[in-house]
């Protein structure tokens, strides 16, 4: 028989929080690298959308962590979590990884902003410009190493939650793919918002750029919801009563169809292809589009996290 659990959840909200903000930072970082090196090249760092997406980037993954830290019941023993890392352990790898997607983060944002840096620092500290013409000889293999780290903390989030034993929901293997193409469209979403607010001008050609990957990336999202849940209904038993639980007609029911797939993912898509029909894109739509799309990703979080609680095997 199935078990309906709100009491007795071993993960809550900030857990979701913690998820969509990883994924929302690896995201930026990733749209950032394709605005840079397939529309912008060395000016990249004169946009207002990789400006702001290479402070979002940075912000979201610590504030991520902070809040990771402060959820757990012995906040101070966070560190050994850092020293002593336990290869089985998804926890200890998430955080191998986060740790190291922030120093090729931080180098690559760096590389980035190599003009104005080097600039500023030239009469300050001019240690800096030796450092920043190091990192420029490795930049290509600094560049293909974020990429991948990026698209394997995005993936991440989702393994993390397979990390609750006994939950048929949240064993599904496509939630890593699901998580991934969420965050990358919440990194799209973030740096879009971002970038509108920092003056950039939304019919700016990042716009354009952005806005030609994510209507393929919400596609891709919706495809991968259907064949989650088709996965657990033809797989039967605790996981087909799982996806019944998750998609009925009571509270979580509502966020699902309403929330996610209408706010969050119909919303967007059809703005987007209203945009692409249209000679000029208008602040309201742009912000409109990224602030839809980043409700629906926290939605979308909230939702796996609450309703693979739910039913256990």
């Amino acid at each position: 028989m199935s078990a309906l659990h709100f009491d007795t959840l071993v993960w809550h909200w900030p857990i979701a929080i913690y998820l969509f903000l990883a994924g929302v930072s690896a995201g930026a970082m990733f749209f950032a690298v394709l605005l840079k090196h397939f529309v912008l090249k060395q000016n990249a760092y004169q946009s207002g959308f990789v400006r702001a997406a290479c402070i979002v980037a940075p912000v979201a993954v610590m504030a991520g962590l902070g809040i990771l830290v402060a959820d757990l019941t012995k906040p101070l023993d966070f560190w050994k979590i850092l020293v002593f890392y336990n290869p089985k352990s998804v926890m200890s790898m998430g955080v191998l990884i986060l740790l190291i997607y922030q120093v090729f983060m931080f180098m690559w944002i760096g590389l980035t902003f190599r003009k104005p840096v080097d600039a500023w620092c030239e009469s300050r500290f001019p240690i800096v410009l030796k450092l920043t013409a190091l990192l420029v000889r490795f930049e290509a293999t600094i560049t293909g190493l974020l990429v991948i780290l990026s698209l394997a903390l995005g993936a991440y989030t989702g393994f993390l939650l397979s990390a609750l034993p006994g939950y048929p929901m949240l064993k599904n293997p496509v939630l890593p793919l699901l998580f991934l193409a969420s965050g990358l469209s919440s990194g799209a979403a973030s740096s879009l918002l971002g970038g509108v607010l920092m003056n950039g001008k939304p019919n700016d050609k990042e716009v354009h750029f952005i806005h030609k990957v994510e209507i393929p990336l919400i596609l891709v999202e919706i495809v991968l919801l259907f064949t989650f849940f088709v996965g657990l209904l033809l797989t039967g038993g605790q996981s087909k009563i799982a996806a019944f639980n998750a998609l009925g007609y009571g509270f979580w029911g509502w966020i699902f169809w309403v929330g996610i797939i209408g706010l969050g993912l119909s919303g967007p898509l059809a703005m987007n292809l209203f945009m692409t029909t249209t000679s000029k894109r208008k602040w309201a739509y742009v912000a409109g589009t990224a602030c839809l799309s980043l409700i629906g990703v926290l939605l979308l979080r909230n939702f796996i996290l609450y309703t693979g609680q739910m039913t256990i095997a």
